[in-house]
């Protein structure tokens, strides 16, 4: 009996050794993240102030201006904008997806907006979890509808949530982070579901700079991304009922 207990005390604190090593080991890589945006702000002082000022007034193209500016490096500024933008959460990223979009075209400026704002709400779930998941625990402990939320752990609502064009980053990210959702389900779900909803995004913006050459192909899309949105939300709500 004595054995049995001796035994359990020690994996347990083998248990609560390995969970502080992590914690450390999660914290010293957020030490990494925030000197590294560090780093970017003592290289060029203004860049975050005139990301904040591009994106708050969605100035299309005032963007397009800063990035050619970069030459061939306007590629990696433009993916670092994106992922800042989606790790803050709550800036807008459709002037950046479009102006991807008119520089390197639609195949090339959907694949970039497509992996930064994954990386970028990857990133932005992570942060999240690493500062708030003991608050959250809480929380979730003493309320009935996060209870049920933190239950709520398919990598497919993401996926759902994440396709849906101009739907905020941050609202969705910060519930994936209260939820018991683990890091490879919401990575998988996010990847997945931006794809559709950035190419979406890059399309729907570029040719509405360029509406008079596009006008049709516009008009095409938006048509048939309302049937197939109304048809996947009549068969959400059908299903529910049933």
């Amino acid at each position: 009996m004595q054995n049995n207990y001796w035994k359990d005390d020690k994996q347990m604190n083998k248990a609560e050794k390995e969970e502080r090593q992590e914690r450390y080991f999660r914290y010293a890589l957020l030490g990494v993240l925030i000197l590294f945006l560090g780093l970017i702000h003592f290289m060029d002082p203004s860049f975050y102030e005139t990301v904040y000022r591009l994106s708050k007034d969605g100035d299309l193209d005032g963007t397009i201006t800063y990035l050619k500016g970069f030459g061939i490096y306007a590629v990696f500024v433009s993916f670092f904008i994106d992922v800042v933008i989606n790790i803050v959460g709550f800036l807008p990223s459709i002037f950046i997806s479009t102006a991807n979009g008119l520089i390197f075209g639609l195949f090339w400026g959907t694949i970039i907006s497509w992996l930064a704002e994954t990386t970028g709400v990857l990133i932005s779930f992570w942060v999240m979890r690493v500062l708030f998941r003991e608050l959250a625990k809480k929380i979730i402990a003493k309320s009935r509808v996060l209870t049920k939320l933190d239950s709520y752990k398919s990598w497919t609502a993401v996926a759902v949530a994440r396709a849906i064009p101009y739907m905020p980053n941050g609202l969705v990210t910060a519930i994936c982070a209260l939820s018991g959702m683990s890091f490879a389900y919401h990575g998988f779900g996010s990847l997945i579901g931006k794809l559709p909803s950035v190419a979406l995004e890059v399309i729907i913006g570029h040719d509405l700079v360029n509406f008079e050459e596009h006008s049709m192909r516009l008009t095409i899309v938006i048509l048939v991304v309302s049937v197939v949105y109304g048809v996947i939300w009549w068969y959400t709500k059908r299903k529910k009922k049933n």
